[in-house]
């Protein structure tokens, strides 16, 4: 058994170390296959969260995984043999399982919302496993110097067919141990949400419905003389990301609205260079001119489609206020899933 203490409220920056340091101790998995990414269960990370959100005083508080002859880990509180009897890791009917995407840390910061979301009002945060394995990145080779558009484009397009094998383990993987809803925080990843949900028979949230909902309960007004409503959208990857995006808004009677193309490639495109150089401050004023531009033509709200985008701004720059990150609504309908599917079952 590996048993991290944490002896006081920690930062969210200081959390995300705590499961780096899980990543490197071997406490997730380490698969190098695809057929076994790595994953971790949320009992005793789901407590220690719901502790950390609810602003409890300085409690010890063990994050836990305990693992049997094979290799498997198992559900803090439940026992091995139940585990093998059952052959899956958590038995709840709204066990959440979490595709991990490119980037690991923007499935950290979704972690973070469902459990700090989730045990809201003193309620229990849904029970979810999780599959990430650094393989996909690897596989699109993002890693290093930033590629032109047209190369990061050749670079995913020639290597779709191991993203999509990748992605579908990771299902089957999620599946076999429980789950019974799944919810993808990797917005590059939903490009390929179809071929992925296909032959499962699991819910799969799609971050595309959930924004496109969540915008339509809002009852938003069209900005001054616009027919329709506009929604600004802000991608990395237009190639793969917008399109869906465009889909499911248009689905609602939204108007999507994109950056020209010169925008784009002396604005945004500069943006994403200056922030891997280091120059953050660089980054900031060029994203605001793209955001600006947006707002110009008349959008009610921008969609920040790329985990490249978010923690760019400081988190009270006026502008944000006009901003959305898609994947909050991934998480809030993810967790209103998990909530009315255990209400169903406990009242079967």
């Amino acid at each position: 058994m590996f048993v991290i203490e944490r002896r006081k409220k920690i930062s969210f920056r200081n959390w995300v170390v705590v499961i780096l340091e899980m990543l490197e101790r071997g406490i997730l998995m380490s698969m190098q296959t695809l057929n076994h990414p790595p994953f971790l269960t949320g009992d005793a990370f789901r407590k220690r969260t719901q502790t950390r959100c609810r602003g409890r005083a300085n409690s010890t508080t063990a994050l836990q995984l305990s693992s049997d002859e094979s290799g498997n880990f198992a559900e803090p509180g439940t026992s091995l043999m139940r585990c093998k009897n059952s052959g899956s890791l958590l038995s709840q009917p709204n066990t959440v399982g979490v595709i991990g995407g490119v980037s690991l840390l923007s499935t950290l910061i979704f972690l973070e919302k469902l459990a700090c979301w989730g045990s809201r009002n003193g309620k229990e945060c849904p029970p979810f496993v999780v599959s990430s394995d650094p393989e996909l990145s690897k596989v699109l080779s993002l890693r290093g110097p930033l590629p032109s558009a047209r190369s990061r484009f050749d670079r995913i397009k020639l290597n779709q067919d191991l993203v999509i094998e990748n992605l579908r383990s990771k299902r089957n993987f999620l599946q076999q141990s429980g789950a019974r809803g799944l919810a993808m925080p990797c917005h590059l990843s939903h490009a390929w949400h179809s071929e992925i949900s296909e032959d499962s028979s699991l819910p799969f949230l799609h971050d595309g419905d959930c924004v496109a909902m969540e915008l339509k309960n809002a009852m938003l007004k069209p900005i001054h003389a616009a027919v329709t409503v506009g929604i600004g959208l802000l991608t990395t990857d237009s190639n793969f990301v917008a399109s869906y995006y465009q889909e499911k808004l248009q689905s609602q009677g939204f108007e999507v609205v994109f950056l020209d193309k010169a925008t784009e490639e002396h604005v945004l495109v500069p943006a994403m260079e200056a922030l891997y150089r280091k120059d953050v401050e660089g980054a900031r004023n060029l994203l605001r001119i793209a955001i600006h531009v947006l707002l110009v033509r008349a959008v009610n709200v921008v969609l920040l489609a790329s985990d490249d985008l978010l923690g760019v701004l400081p988190h009270n720059d006026p502008l944000l206020r006009k901003c959305i990150d898609p994947m909050d609504a991934l998480a809030r309908s993810t967790i209103h899933w998990a909530e009315t599917t255990a209400e169903v079952h406990k009242n079967i």
